[in-house]
C-alpha cells in the first residue's frame, strides 16, 4: 500500500494555478482585480504575443509595503479577509490568496510596487521560489509584469489556443470589467497598439461607445430599478438591435462579471416577443447586500451563488419592461453627430450612369415569385360591398393576415412526417434489390469506407424529384401527384431552397453582381468583433461584400451582392453576426451559412401564385441539390404513398 505524505509547497501551488490560471487571460482578470481592489483610478494592461510571451499591469492603487511582498506571493495569504464571517460579507475582488501564488508557479513574475514613499520595491519569482528583492524608484502603484507563462507546465501549453483566439479572449474580459467599473479609466495595448481605451468618467453610456461603438451606444436606453435587497443600474440595446449570440449580455454583481443563466433569462423576458430569437447589447450593473451573494463557490469566481434569485428575476424583467415603454420620451446622455442621410434620388441617379456597376443579369436569372405575385387577401378586400365601413374592412384584413401567419407555419402530424426510411419507392424487382444491396459494404465484405445501404430508385428519389403533376394549392401548401402517389409541399421551404442553390452557385463561382453604394455605409465594432473580422476582410469580398479596414473598431462597405434584398444595413449586419457567432473555421461551412440566412431573410413569407408560377416552381424544384428541406432542415416536401394512405384511412383491416 502507497504511503501517504504532504504534498510540497511547490507541487500544490502549480495545483492551485490549475484551476485559477487557464490561459494568459486568467493573468490579466485576477491582476486587473487586484489593482481594483488597490482602490486604482488608472489601470494598464499590455500585451506581448497575445500574452504568451509577456503581460504587463500597472496600476496607481495603494501599493505594497515591503515587507509584505512575500506575504502577497504566499498562497491563502489576503489582506481582505479576517476571519470566517468575512467570508459571508465578501466586498472585494479578490480574495482567496491565490492569484500571485498561482501565477508565480507556474511564469516569471516581476513586481515593482510603491505605497508612496521615497522608495519603492522590486521583486523577482519564478516557480514559486523568489529570486531576489531590492530597492527601487517607482509612482505610488504596482507594476507586476509576467512572461513565460506556463514555462515549467509545457503539458499545458497544448491546450491554448491559437494567439489571435488568446487575444480575444484577453479583450473580451478587459471589457467586462470596463463596463463594470466606468470609473477607472483602463487601457489594453497589444504589441504597442491600444485596443481599448476608456476615459474613467463614470459615465457607462461612453464606456459603451468606446467598446461596441458610437451607433450602438445611441441607441442604448437606461434601465434603472430596485427594492430593499438589490439596486440595479444599466443599459439595454432597442427592440430593432440585436445581436445572434448572448455574447453582448454583461451581467455585474458588485462589479464582477459573472455569468447566470436565471438572470440572462430574465433580461430576455423583459423584450416580451420583440427580439424574434435574437438577443439584446446589455449592460446590467446589481448592487446587493454581500450577505445575500455567494461567491466563494468557483476558483475563478465568474458563478455566485444568490438568495433571493427569483426576486432579482422579477426587478430586471421589469426595469427592462419598463425602459422599452419609455423609448420615445428617453434622451440619450450625450448626442453624436449623425451620418448624411442619402435620398432615393441621388442613389437613383448613381445607379444610372454608365460604367459605374455591372448591372447585366446572369444567364440563368428568372424573376422571383415574390415580385410579381399581389398579397393573398387583396382580392376578396377588394371585391367586399361597397356600403361595407372602412373600419369593418380593416378588422377584417388583419383576421386574414393572422390567418396567412398561422396557416405558413407547417404543423404536421408525425404519421405525415417524412423518415429518412421512408423516402422509397415500390417496386416489384425485390431479387434484384436484394442482390444490389448485399454487394455493398458491409455486406461485400470490402475494406473500403462503408456508404448507406440504399437502393438506386431510393438514391435517385433523395437527391432529384420527379416530375410532379399540379392538383391545387391550400394555404401555403401546394398540392401533387405522381404515379398515384400524394405531395404536399410548403412553398415558403420550397422557394428556400431554390434561393439557396442560387445563391450558393454564384459564392462559389465568384460570379456576385455588385451594387455600388454612392457613399460606403460605416459598420461600427467592439474591439472583439473588429479583429476577428479583419481576419475575414477576403472571405467577405468572395461573399460580395466589399469591405475595407476604416481603423478605430470600424470598416467601411463600398459595395454589396445583388441577391441581398431588404434594408441592406441590417442584412449585412446579419451576416456579419452570422460570420462572428459560427463555429465552422473551413471558408466552404461558411459560403453554406451565409447562402442559408441570406435565403431565409429574401423568401420571408408565402405569397399567392398562379397556377402557372406554382407549376413552375415544381418543375424547377426537381433540379434542387435537396427538394425535400430547405437549408434549416424545414420539411419541404411531404410524399404520402398509396400504402400511406391506406394505413391512414385504415385501408384493409
Amino acid at each position: 500500500m502507497a504511503k501517504i505524505h504532504e504534498l510540497s509547497e511547490n507541487l500544490t501551488n502549480q495545483i492551485a494555478a490549475g484551476e485559477v490560471i487557464e490561459r494568459p487571460a486568467s493573468v490579466v482578470k485576477e491582476l486587473v482585480e487586484n489593482a481594483i481592489d488597490a482602490q486604482a483610478s488608472r489601470i494598464r494592461v499590455e500585451v506581448q504575443n497575445s500574452g504568451l510571451k509577456q503581460i504587463s499591469v500597472q496600476d496607481n492603487g495603494s501599493g505594497i509595503a515591503p515587507d509584505q511582498v512575500d506575504l502577497a506571493f504566499m498562497r491563502h495569504a489576503t489582506s481582505k479577509i479576517q476571519d470566517e464571517h468575512d467570508l459571508f460579507n465578501i466586498a472585494t475582488l479578490g480574495f482567496r490568496g491565490e492569484a500571485l501564488a498561482s501565477i508565480a508557479a507556474v511564469a516569471h513574475v516581476e513586481i515593482l510596487t510603491s505605497t508612496g514613499g521615497q522608495t519603492a520595491t522590486r521583486a523577482a519569482f519564478a516557480g514559486g521560489v523568489k529570486k531576489f528583492q531590492e530597492d527601487a524608484g517607482s509612482a505610488k502603484g504596482t507594476k507586476i509584469t509576467v512572461g513565460d507563462i506556463f514555462y515549467n507546465t509545457p503539458a499545458r501549453l497544448k491546450y491554448l489556443k491559437s494567439p489571435k483566439t488568446e487575444l480575444l479572449k484577453i479583450v473580451d474580459i478587459v471589457n467586462r470589467i470596463a463596463l463594470g467599473h466606468p470609473e477607472i479609466s483602463l487601457t489594453l495595448a497589444s504589441d504597442g497598439k491600444v485596443l481599448l481605451r476608456t476615459p474613467g468618467n463614470g459615465n457607462l453610456k461612453q464606456d459603451v461607445a468606446n467598446i461596441y461603438g458610437r451607433k450602438v451606444a445611441e441607441k442604448m436606453l437606461t434601465v434603472e430599478n430596485e427594492d430593499p435587497d438589490f439596486t440595479l443600474y444599466g443599459l439595454v440595446s432597442e427592440a430593432n438591435l440585436t445581436r445572434s449570440s448572448r455574447n453582448f449580455i454583461s451581467i455585474l454583481l458588485n462589479g464582477r462579471y459573472i455569468k447566470n443563466y436565471q438572470l440572462s433569462s430574465a433580461l430576455l423576458d423583459g423584450y416580451g416577443n420583440k427580439l424574434g430569437g435574437k438577443y439584446p447589447i446589455a449592460v446590467l450593473a446589481i448592487e446587493a447586500d454581500p450577505l445575500l451573494v455567494d461567491v466563494n463557490v468557483h476558483p475563478t469566481k465568474e458563478e455566485v451563488r444568490l438568495s433571493k434569485e427569483k426576486e432579482l428575476s422579477r426587478l430586471i424583467t421589469s426595469a427592462v419592461t419598463e425602459a422599452l415603454m419609455d423609448e420615445d420620451e428617453a434622451s440619450p446622455l450625450f448626442q453624436l453627430t449623425p451620418f448624411k442621410d442619402k435620398t432615393q434620388l441621388d442613389q437613383l441617379e448613381f445607379n444610372l450612369k454608365p460604367n459605374v456597376v455591372d448591372t447585366r443579369r446572369p444567364d440563368d436569372f428568372q424573376l422571383e415569385v415574390s415580385q410579381v405575385a399581389e398579397p393573398e387577401g387583396k382580392t376578396d378586400i377588394t371585391n367586399k360591398k361597397e356600403t361595407e365601413t372602412k373600419e369593418t374592412a380593416e378588422k377584417k384584413e388583419n383576421k386574414q393576415e393572422e390567418k396567412e401567419e398561422k396557416t405558413s407555419a407547417p404543423e404536421y402530424v408525425d404519421l405525415n412526417q417524412v423518415r429518412e426510411d421512408d423516402q422509397y419507392v415500390l417496386t416489384k424487382s425485390w431479387d434484384q434489390h436484394v442482390k444490389e444491396q448485399t454487394a455493398l459494404p458491409p455486406f461485400a465484405g470490402g475494406e473500403e469506407a462503408a456508404s448507406p445501404v440504399t437502393s438506386k430508385a431510393d438514391q435517385l428519389l433523395r437527391q432529384h424529384l420527379p416530375a410532379l403533376r399540379l392538383l391545387g394549392q391550400m394555404g401555403g401548401y401546394l398540392l401533387a401527384e405522381h404515379e398515384g402517389d400524394l405531395y404536399l409541399i410548403d412553398q415558403v421551404a420550397a422557394r428556400r431552397r431554390l434561393e439557396y442553390d442560387q445563391i450558393l452557385a454564384s459564392l462559389e463561382k465568384d460570379e456576385n453582381y455588385q451594387q455600388g453604394l454612392l457613399e460606403p455605409l460605416v459598420f461600427d465594432f467592439s474591439v472583439y468583433d473588429y479583429q476577428k473580422l479583419k481576419d475575414q476582410l477576403p472571405l467577405l469580398r468572395q461573399l460580395g461584400l466589399e469591405m475595407e479596414d476604416f481603423g478605430q473598431n470600424t470598416l467601411l462597405m463600398h459595395s454589396y451582392p445583388t441577391w441581398l434584398k431588404g434594408e441592406v444595413t441590417v442584412q449585412v449586419r446579419e451576416l456579419l453576426d452570422q460570420l462572428l457567432s459560427s463555429r465552422e473555421n473551413d471558408g466552404k461551412s461558411l459560403l453554406k451559412l451565409v447562402a442559408a440566412k441570406a435565403a431565409e431573410s429574401n423568401v420571408s413569407r408565402r405569397v399567392n401564385l398562379t397556377g402557372a408560377e406554382a407549376a413552375d416552381l415544381l418543375l424547377r424544384l426537381q433540379t434542387a441539390s435537396d427538394p425535400y428541406r430547405d437549408a434549416s432542415g424545414q420539411l419541404a416536401v411531404v410524399r404520402l404513398s398509396q400504402n400511406d394512405l391506406s394505413k391512414l384511412f385504415k385501408k384493409g383491416k
